[in-house]
């Protein structure tokens, strides 16, 4: 039986997913939550989701071993790569705290930037489900990580977006790798769902052929082996 797979992306309307059995054409969804999402799917799904799993107690330059470990790979990409701080932090209840949380759980000592505190609900809610089962079959991936490991290790030459608005250049250029590798066009072309976005879509499309490599056993965590944290949950972005 084929597995199925979700490459997921957060979005306005909450996440957006590319689902679907392997070898076959997926489909597109929106979901308001992420536990929502995985009650969608089949139990044993392969799920490769854009969003920072696994918060240790502190942390050092640069945010967490996994931002540190891609970076270097991304050329000019990397700076979508937001530095996450501490547990402290991303559960802070609101932004002076979560700077204040960060400072005293950081060394150097570093706040939290706006962009990175934005994403703290989301990896909230999947910090909130996470088990040793889940630990499974959800991964953590970065997209444009997954862009480079899908463009034969090289970075994607153009940004997605330019002053946050989408750059049709940068979509076209990741496009033309997906639909290269067999990526479904029509999907690729599809208008993105309510809440979603032009590069939501094409984030959670890379995000699905990540899934498909998990689900070949042929993706790598970075770092290699992945670290844990103090209470033993995993971390690594997957590609």
């Amino acid at each position: 039986m084929k597995p199925v797979l979700a490459g997921v992306d957060g979005c306005r309307a909450g996440w957006i997913a590319v689902y679907g059995p392997a070898g076959e054409k997926p489909g597109i969804g929106t979901f308001a939550s992420f536990g929502g999402l995985l009650e969608a799917l089949p139990g044993d799904a392969i799920v490769a989701v854009d969003m920072p799993i696994g918060l240790p107690g502190r942390i050092s330059s640069g945010g967490r071993g996994p931002e540190q470990a891609v970076r270097p790979h991304l050329g000019q990409r990397q700076s979508s790569v937001f530095s996450i701080p501490s547990r402290s932090a991303v559960h802070a209840p609101d932004y002076r705290a979560a700077c204040a949380a960060a400072l005293a759980t950081s060394d150097p000592p570093r706040k939290v930037s706006r962009q990175a505190f934005n994403l703290f609900p989301k990896i909230r809610e999947i910090d909130a489900l996470m088990t040793r089962e889940l630990e499974g079959r959800v991964f953590e991936v970065h997209p444009e990580l997954a862009f480079w490991r899908l463009n034969g290790g090289q970075a994607m030459a153009l940004p997605k977006k330019i002053r946050n608005r989408v750059n049709p250049a940068g979509m076209a250029e990741r496009r033309t790798l997906l639909a290269g590798l067999g990526f479904a066009v029509d999907v690729l072309e599809e208008k993105p769902p309510r809440g979603a976005a032009t590069d939501d879509l094409l984030d959670a499309c890379a995000c699905y052929m990540i899934a498909l490599r998990l689900a070949e056993g042929t993706a790598r965590p970075f770092p290699d082996p992945p670290l844990t944290t103090e209470a033993g949950a995993r971390m690594a972005i997957w590609a």
